[in-house]
C-alpha cells in the first residue's frame, strides 16, 4: 500500500518514517474494513486514524463539500488539542480540508452553520453527536459520511458515555450504510471485547485489529524513602516531597499525578512550602475552572511550567512530548492507568518514557511492585462491559422521535445492532417506548409526561414540537454530584458531606461527624438531618471519588504476599513487617480468605483480607454490621481500604463464616439499598439521564434541591404503584454494579464457604495496621492526617509487631 506523494514527502521532510500500523490502517479502510488500533502512547495513533482521510484528500480526486470523517473524543480539550495537531499536516501538505470542533462550549451560530454546512472533518464528543443526531438536519448532514474516529475508546466504552456512543454509532450507520469505524487505544486489556463494542452488530470479526509497533520499555522505579520508615497508613507518600523536589529539579519538566482532587491540592502546597528556588508548579484539576485549566495547558505547552501537579484530568490526550519525567504519587489502582500516566512522559515511541512511583503506604508499596510488574510485562487491564443503560436507551429514543418520526420495529433493530444493546427483545422494546411515550403506567395521567406518540401503522412522533426544544437542553449523560448539608432539626448547620457519604446511611444510623456522636433521623432533600447521639458513632470511610483496584493488581499483590523469595527486593521495614505477619499468623495469598479476630482497647476486632476494592469492602461493611447487630454481636463500626475490612464490636466473633454467607445479598443487602438514600440517589440520575426530570427550563436551570425534590416524589409514586417500573429497574442495575460493586462483592461471598480462615489473635496483628489506622481519620481528606497517622501507627504497630 502506498500513500499519496505528497504526504510520503511530508514525513521526509519532517526527518519521520512512516510507522507500519499507520499503513495498515491505510489498508483497513481501502479494504471497507473496520479497525482497531493499540498502540503505545507517542506512536502516532491520532495520525494513523486520520491516514485514510488525508489521503482521500490528497488523490488524484478528493472528495467535495459534506462531512466526510468524524472523530469522537472523550474530552473537549482533547478534541481542541487534536484540532491543533491535525491542522499542521493539513496546512503543510497544502490539503482542501475544513475541520472544526463542536462541543457544549461551540457558539449557537456556529453550531447551526455546522448543520447547514457541515465541515470536512467535525471533532466532537459523544454527548455532543448524540444532540447532533437529535436534528432534522441530521440525516442530510451525515448521509455522505465515510469515516468514523473513536479515540482513547478505552475511556468511555465501558460506561454510560459509551453506551450513548454505541447508539449514535447505530444511527450513523443507518443513516449512511457505507460509513467505516475506527477507534484507538494505548490501554485495551482484551480488543476482541472492545472490537465487538466497536461493530456493526457486534461481530468482532467483523474488525480489523492493527497493533502498533513496539516503543521503547519505559523506565519505572519506586521511589524509596531516605531516612525513614514507610508509612503504616495514609495515601499522600507526603513523605516522597522532599526527594520529589529535588527530581523536578533535576529536570526541564515533571508531571505529577495524584489520584484526587484534594491530594493534588496538598501536594501543590507541600510543593510550594519546599520551593526555596521559587520554580514555576502548577496545578491542574476537574474542579477549577476552564479559563485557569486552559491557562495552564498553555503554559506547559509554552514549555513555562517546571512541574505540574494533576489528576485524571490530564490522563488523556493533551500532548507535551517535552515532559521529561512522571511521577505518580501513591497507588496506581491499574496497570493500564499508569501505563496511560507514564506515556505523557516525552510522548515519543522511540524514547522510553521515564516515571516514579511514591507509594503512600506499605500495602501501596506491595501494589507498586505489582504495577511495575505488570507495566514491564505489557499486561494491561480495565473495567469489564456491561449491558447497556435503559436510561439512556430511553434519551436515544427520544433523541431520534426529535429528528423526525421513527419506525418502531426498524429502530429495535438499529438498536440491537448496538452492542451494549443486543439483549433488548421486544418486550423489553415495547416497556422503552411506553416509558418515553406517558412515563409509566402509574404516570401517565400527567400529561407533561407525554412525550411521543403511536399511530397505527407503528410510527413514533413528538406529541409536540417544544419537546425537542426542552430535550435539547436537558440531554446529556453526567450527572453533576451533590453535597448534602449536615443539619440538625432546628436549622443549624454543622457543614458538609459527600452525597455518597451518605447515601450509605439509614435513620437511627450513628456517625461521628464536627467532633460529635449524631444519630441520623434521615435524608431530606440533600440535607442529612441529624440529632445528638446517645451510643459511639460509626465511622464509614468515605473519602470522595476513588480510583478502583482493578483485581488484575489485586490479584498479584496477593501473589507477592506470599512470594516470600522475592520479599528482598522491598525495603526492610515493608520485608519485616511481612515476616513478622508470617510468623504471627498468616498471609492471604491467592485462593484464601483470611479473617483475623483480637482484642484492642476493651473492643473486639476482626479484619478481613478482601483485595475486592474499597467500594465492594465499604459495602461489605454496611452489610456485615447489620447482621451483627440481628446476631446481638453490638457492631460499633468499621472502616474499609482496597485491601481489607476492619469491624469492631462490643462482643467478640466467634465464627465469622455465618457473616459472609451469599444469602447476604438477598436479605440484607436488598433493605440496606432500599432504606438508605442509595437507591433514590441512583434514581435521581436514571431520573435525568432518560429525560423523565429536566434539570433546565428555556431561561433557568434547577437547583440540585429542586431536582431532587422532583425525582424523591415520582420515586415514592413508582415504588408505591408500579414497583417494577423501567427507571426503578434502572437505578437498581445502577446500584448494584456502580455504586456498591456487588459483582465483586458477590464473587466473594461465593469464594468465603471454601477460603475462609478465621484466625484468633490475642492483639493486633500486622497486617492490620494499615487499616486500622484510619478509624477517626476516613472522614478527613487523604493526606490531612498523614503526619498523625504516623505517630499513632506507631504505637499499633508497636504492638503488632512483638515477636512474643
Amino acid at each position: 500500500m502506498t500513500l499519496p506523494p505528497s504526504i510520503t514527502q511530508w514525513f521526509t521532510a519532517r526527518g519521520w518514517r512512516v510507522r507500519r500500523h499507520q499503513i495498515e490502517m491505510l489498508e483497513a479502510a481501502r479494504a471497507g474494513d473496520h479497525a482497531l488500533l493499540v498502540a503505545d502512547t507517542g506512536a502516532g495513533k491520532t495520525l494513523a486514524g486520520f491516514m485514510p482521510t488525508l489521503a482521500d484528500f490528497a488523490g488524484d480526486d478528493p472528495p467535495g463539500d459534506g462531512l466526510h470523517t468524524l472523530y469522537v473524543s472523550p474530552l473537549k480539550a482533547l478534541a481542541h488539542d487534536v484540532q491543533r495537531n491535525l491542522l499542521t499536516p493539513v496546512d503543510e501538505i497544502g490539503l482542501n480540508i475544513r475541520i472544526e470542533t463542536r462541543s457544549g462550549d461551540t457558539p449557537s451560530d456556529r453550531k447551526a452553520r455546522q448543520r447547514a454546512k457541515p465541515p470536512h472533518v467535525l471533532l466532537t464528543t459523544p454527548e455532543s453527536l448524540s444532540l447532533l443526531l437529535s436534528y432534522p438536519e441530521s440525516a442530510t448532514m451525515f448521509a455522505g459520511l465515510k469515516r468514523v474516529i473513536v479515540d482513547e475508546v478505552h475511556a468511555f466504552a465501558t460506561g454510560k458515555r459509551g453506551d450513548l456512543l454505541a447508539l449514535s454509532l447505530a444511527r450513523l450507520q443507518a443513516l449512511a450504510p457505507g460509513m467505516r469505524r475506527a477507534a484507538l487505544s494505548a490501554t485495551v486489556a482484551d480488543p476482541q471485547d472492545f472490537c465487538a463494542w466497536l461493530a456493526p452488530g457486534g461481530d468482532a470479526a467483523a474488525v480489523r485489529l492493527v497493533e502498533g509497533e513496539e516503543g521503547a520499555k519505559p523506565e519505572l522505579s519506586i521511589l524509596h524513602p531516605e531516612d525513614q520508615r514507610v508509612p503504616w497508613g495514609g495515601h499522600a507518600a507526603a513523605w516522597a516531597v522532599p526527594q520529589l523536589y529535588d527530581e523536578i529539579r533535576r529536570n526541564n519538566t515533571t508531571l505529577i499525578f495524584t489520584n484526587t482532587r484534594f491530594l493534588a491540592e496538598y501536594i501543590f502546597q507541600l510543593l510550594w512550602d519546599v520551593n526555596d528556588d521559587k520554580l514555576p508548579i502548577g496545578i491542574h484539576h476537574g474542579s477549577l475552572s476552564k479559563e485557569a485549566r486552559r491557562k495552564v495547558e498553555g503554559a506547559m505547552a509554552r514549555g513555562e511550567l517546571r512541574a505540574l501537579v494533576c489528576t485524571a484530568s490530564l490522563d488523556l490526550g493533551v500532548d507535551w512530548g517535552d515532559v521529561d519525567l512522571v511521577v505518580q504519587m501513591g497507588a496506581p489502582k491499574g496497570s493500564s492507568r499508569l501505563l496511560q500516566r507514564i506515556g505523557r512522559a516525552n510522548h515519543r515511541l522511540d524514547c522510553p518514557s521515564r516515571a516514579l512511583l511514591a507509594p503512600g503506604n506499605r500495602f501501596e508499596f506491595l501494589e507498586a511492585f505489582a504495577a511495575q510488574e505488570a507495566v514491564h510485562e505489557g499486561k494491561r487491564d480495565g473495567e469489564e462491559f456491561r449491558a447497556g443503560g435503559l436510561d439512556v436507551l430511553a434519551q436515544h429514543v427520544m433523541a431520534t422521535a426529535c429528528a423526525g418520526p421513527f419506525d418502531e420495529g426498524a429502530l429495535l433493530a438499529e438498536v440491537q445492532s448496538a452492542h451494549p444493546y443486543r439483549w433488548i427483545d421486544q418486550a423489553q422494546w415495547t416497556r422503552v417506548l411506553e416509558f418515553v411515550a406517558t412515563g409509566g403506567y402509574a404516570l401517565r395521567a400527567y400529561d407533561r409526561f407525554k412525550r411521543i406518540v403511536r399511530d397505527k401503522q407503528g410510527t413514533w412522533r413528538l406529541t409536540h414540537p417544544e419537546h425537542a426544544a426542552r430535550f435539547r437542553l436537558n440531554a446529556g449523560i453526567i450527572v453533576d454530584s451533590e453535597m448534602l448539608e449536615v443539619r440538625f432539626k432546628n436549622g443549624r448547620s454543622l457543614g458538609k458531606v459527600e452525597e455518597s457519604f451518605g447515601a450509605t446511611l439509614s435513620p437511627g444510623d450513628t456517625i461521628r461527624f464536627a467532633g460529635m456522636d449524631l444519630e441520623v433521623e434521615g435524608v431530606r432533600d440533600l440535607e442529612l438531618i441529624v440529632r445528638a447521639a446517645k451510643k459511639p458513632g460509626q465511622i464509614p470511610s468515605y473519602m470522595g471519588a476513588r480510583l478502583p483496584l482493578t483485581t488484575h493488581l489485586s490479584d498479584r499483590v496477593r501473589g507477592l504476599l506470599v512470594d516470600r523469595a522475592g520479599w528482598a527486593r522491598f525495603p526492610d521495614d515493608v520485608r519485616e513487617w511481612l515476616e513478622m505477619q508470617d510468623w504471627r499468623s498468616k498471609l492471604p495469598g491467592p485462593g484464601m480468605l483470611l479473617a483475623e479476630s483480637f482484642p484492642h482497647q476493651n473492643k473486639h476486632y476482626t479484619v478481613y483480607y478482601t483485595f475486592e476494592g474499597w467500594n465492594a469492602n465499604q459495602s461489605l461493611g454496611m452489610l456485615i454490621t447489620r447482621r451483627m447487630n440481628e446476631r446481638g454481636l453490638m457492631p460499633l463500626g468499621f472502616v474499609a481500604n482496597d485491601y481489607s475490612l476492619g469491624v469492631w464490636g462490643a462482643r467478640p466473633v466467634a465464627d465469622p463464616a455465618p457473616l459472609l454467607s451469599p444469602d447476604i445479598l438477598a436479605h440484607e443487602f436488598v433493605d440496606w439499598v432500599q432504606e438508605s438514600h442509595l437507591l433514590r440517589r441512583a434514581f435521581r440520575e436514571v431520573a435525568v439521564i432518560s429525560g423523565l426530570v429536566e434539570r433546565q427550563h428555556p431561561g433557568k436551570r434547577k437547583s440540585g434541591k429542586q431536582v431532587t425534590f422532583s425525582t424523591d416524589l415520582i420515586y415514592d409514586v413508582l415504588r408505591k404503584y408500579e414497583p417494577d417500573h423501567l427507571l426503578i429497574e434502572a437505578a437498581w442495575a445502577d446500584a448494584r454494579a456502580r455504586m456498591t460493586d456487588v459483582g465483586r462483592l458477590g464473587d466473594l461471598l461465593d469464594r468465603a464457604a471454601g477460603q475462609l480462615v478465621h484466625i484468633e489473635l490475642d492483639r493486633v496483628s500486622p497486617l492490620a495496621v494499615p487499616v486500622l489506622v484510619m478509624i477517626g481519620r476516613e472522614a478527613t481528606p487523604a493526606g490531612a492526617a498523614d503526619d498523625e497517622l504516623l505517630m499513632e501507627a506507631e504505637s499499633l504497630a508497636a504492638a503488632a509487631m512483638r515477636a512474643d
